[in-house]
């Protein structure tokens, strides 16, 4: 495991990348990935109606093994002096998750769960980090900023598509963040405040892009298990 703590400095760089703040870097250098991971056919498929329910729970599955290892990791890095800020409690999901699946599921729900592949690698690789500030923000960064844009178009999509009641999305809504701009640009001041050094902050960039090529090999695997009828 590399931690960012633990990368050496930087060797010098063009002046306009050294003032770049971090979440510029995140959103510009992983805009390839993004979008790959966005079009995937799982989640067109999704959002055009052609699945079902079943495959929307499934998907919320794989994600409660997904975030149980970020909000574990963020429990860790929370206790550092360069993490405290980063952690946030009104973005956590798992209890939103588990109460989705209970309603979509009923209370036996934990005996459905069936981790794909492409999900415990993906877990594996959030808490790789472990403790390391920068190594948590690569997977929170991706994860809850897009869970509070695109995300809240998807709630919406699997609502009208599928007609799942409110109860069964809980996951995309964040009323203890009642006005998402506000707290995105303090989460981004935030994350452009650690203090770290240009190779590390390169390190947190190359987590963040694989972390969207995780969520790509997720949805790859849906897709193989949910398909169009």
């Amino acid at each position: 495991m590399t931690a960012t703590h633990d990368l050496p400095a930087a060797a010098t760089r063009a002046d306009d990348d050294a003032r770049a703040p971090l979440s510029t870097m995140l959103r510009e250098g992983t805009r390839a990935e993004h979008e790959a991971a966005e079009g995937s056919a799982f989640v067109d498929d999704l959002l055009a109606g052609r699945l079902t329910v079943a495959a929307y729970a499934d998907l919320a599955l794989q994600l409660h093994t997904v975030y149980r290892a970020l909000e574990e990791v963020g429990d860790a890095v929370r206790g550092t002096p360069a993490g405290a800020g980063v952690v946030f409690d009104e973005l956590r999901r798992v209890p939103a998750l588990e109460s989705d699946l209970a309603h979509l599921l009923g209370p036996a729900w934990r005996a459905a769960a069936d981790p794909l592949p492409a999900t415990a690698a993906y877990a594996a690789e959030i808490r790789d980090g472990g403790a390391d500030a920068g190594a948590y923000v690569a997977h929170a960064y991706t994860r809850y900023l897009g869970d509070l844009s695109g995300g809240q178009v998807i709630g919406r999509m699997v609502q009208r598509h599928y007609g799942v009641p409110d109860a069964g999305v809980g996951f995309y809504a964040f009323p203890a963040v009642p006005k998402p701009k506000p707290f995105k640009d303090l989460y981004r001041a935030r994350v452009d405040a650690l203090p770290l050094t240009d190779a590390q902050r390169d390190a947190v960039v190359d987590r963040a892009r694989a972390a969207f090529r995780h969520n790509r090999a997720l949805f790859a695997a849906l897709g193989e298990r949910h398909r169009p009828a």
